[in-house]
C-alpha cells in the first residue's frame, strides 16, 4: 500500500510539474530593464503597427514604453536614444530624413517592413463628371474652381495631412501652376472624417490619401497621375515641364521602412533581432485601421487581438 501511495504520489508531483512548468526552451532574461520606447506618430495605421510590436515585445518579457513622436522630427530622438524603434517610415515623405539620420551613425535603418507605400491627390469618382480629363492631372489646370469652398474660391481646395508629414504639396502646386490652394488637416483622424462627410454628400473634395489603408477601399475614387516620380524632380529644377522648380511630379512610392536608435542591438539584442524580423502587410493594416476607424475599436485592443490570434507568425521572431 505504502509503495502504491508513494508511487501515486510521485505520478502527481510529476503531473503538477507538467502543468505548470514553461513550454518550450526557457527565454533568457531581458537584457536590459530599461524601456524601450517606440514612437507613436499621427496615422493610424502607425499606431496599429507600433502596439503589435510593443506587445509582442511584452510578450518576450521587455519593458515598452510608447512615445508621441513628430513623424520627421523622432530621427534626432532616435540618434540620441531618447526614442528607441520607429515602425513606419515611409520612403514617399521622410526617405530624405531617414537617410540624413542613418549617415549620423547614429540611427539604423531595419529595412522594410513588407508594405508598399503610395500616397498622393485622390478624389471620389463621382468628380470626374465635374472635372473632364481626370486622372490626368492637366485636368486640375481647368476646373479648380470644381474643387472650391468658401474658404478657397475661386481656387480649388486641397485637403492636406498635418502639416509634419511633409510632401510638398505646395511646392507642387506651384511648380505645376496648379489653381489650388492647401488647407491642411489638424489630425489624419480629422482629414478621413471630412472624405466621409464629403463623399456621402457628393460634395468637391480632393485630398491626401494614402495606402495602406482602408479609404481607397471603401470610397470609389482614383489617385490624380502625375508626372511619374524620378529623384531628379525633387533636386534638379531643370527636370520635368517647369524648368524653374522642383516637385513637378508624383509623390514616390515605395518601401514603409523600420529605424532605430543604432545603440538599441547593444542594449536589448533579443529585442533588436524581433524588431527587425517584423513584417506586415498592406492588406492586413489596412483591415485593422478600418477596425479602428470605423468600427470604433481602440488601436491597442486591435492590435492586442492580432498578437493572441497570430503567434504561429510572430513566435519565430522571438529567439529563445
Amino acid at each position: 500500500m505504502r509503495t502504491a501511495l508513494s508511487s501515486l504520489a510521485i505520478a502527481c508531483a510529476c503531473s503538477i510539474l507538467a502543468l505548470t512548468a514553461p513550454s518550450g526552451p526557457a527565454r533568457a532574461a531581458p537584457e536590459s530593464k530599461d524601456p524601450i520606447k517606440i514612437t507613436l506618430n499621427d496615422w493610424t495605421g502607425e499606431l496599429i503597427s507600433a502596439h503589435i510590436v510593443g506587445e509582442i515585445l511584452k510578450k518576450a518579457g521587455y519593458n515598452v514604453e510608447y512615445v508621441p513622436a513628430d513623424y520627421l522630427a523622432q530621427f534626432a530622438g532616435m540618434g540620441t536614444g531618447d526614442l528607441t524603434f520607429a515602425p513606419e517610415v515611409w520612403a514617399t515623405t521622410a526617405q530624405e530624413a531617414l537617410d540624413a539620420a542613418v549617415a549620423t551613425g547614429n540611427v539604423e535603418d531595419l529595412g522594410g517592413s513588407g508594405m508598399q507605400a503610395r500616397e498622393d491627390w485622390w478624389y471620389p469618382e463621382y468628380m470626374k463628371e465635374k472635372c473632364p480629363g481626370l486622372p490626368n492631372w492637366e485636368a486640375l489646370k481647368k476646373c479648380g474652381e470644381a474643387f472650391s469652398t468658401p474658404e478657397t474660391a475661386p481656387k480649388g481646395r486641397y485637403l492636406g495631412g498635418p502639416v509634419t508629414w511633409g510632401g510638398y504639396d505646395e511646392e507642387r502646386i506651384q511648380a505645376l501652376d496648379l489653381p489650388f490652394e492647401v488647407v491642411h488637416a489638424g489630425t489624419d483622424a480629422a482629414m478621413f472624417a471630412e472624405l466621409k462627410s464629403a463623399y456621402e454628400r457628393k460634395a468637391p473634395i480632393i485630398l491626401w490619401i494614402y495606402v495602406p489603408h482602408w479609404a481607397p477601399i471603401k470610397y470609389k475614387g482614383e489617385f490624380v497621375e502625375f508626372p511619374k516620380f524620378e529623384k531628379a524632380c525633387y533636386e534638379d529644377p531643370a527636370w520635368g515641364s517647369n524648368k524653374d522648380a522642383k516637385y513637378d511630379c508624383a509623390k514616390p512610392r515605395g518601401d514603409i521602412f523600420k529605424a532605430a536608435w543604432s545603440g538599441m542591438k547593444k542594449k536589448w539584442p533579443g529585442a533588436y533581432e524581433i524588431v527587425k524580423a517584423y513584417k506586415n502587410d498592406n492588406k492586413t493594416i489596412g483591415e485593422l485601421a478600418a477596425k479602428v476607424d470605423i468600427d470604433g475599436q481602440k488601436v491597442e485592443d486591435v492590435a492586442a487581438e492580432w498578437v493572441n490570434s497570430n503567434e504561429a507568425i510572430w513566435r519565430p521572431w522571438v529567439k529563445q
